[in-house]
């Protein structure tokens, strides 16, 4: 057994099923949860800044690539249409 760090509910672990590291939710209040120790059973919340911090960059690559190749598009667009090729 052992108690959410987050609203101190008892939950249901048994120390041979996990191992440190593992990550569990809370089933009262659906916090997301990391195993510190084994025996006994240990959790601490889980950091998931990192993982939403990643996520985020990650959008804002995405976001940055897909504007920067619309704009080169936009470019090369606008000197087809113009006609102004000296040939």
């Amino acid at each position: 057994m052992a108690t959410c760090p987050e609203c101190d509910a008892d939950i249901e672990v048994d120390e041979f099923d996990v191992d440190k590291g593992d990550l569990i939710s809370c089933p009262d209040c659906g916090a997301n949860l990391e195993v510190t120790g084994t025996s006994p059973v240990e959790l601490e919340v889980a950091d998931d800044d990192e993982e939403d911090e990643d996520d985020d960059d990650r959008d804002e690559d995405e976001d940055d690539d897909f504007d920067e190749d619309e704009e080169i598009d936009d470019s090369e667009d606008e000197e087809t249409e113009g006609g102004d090729w000296d040939e």
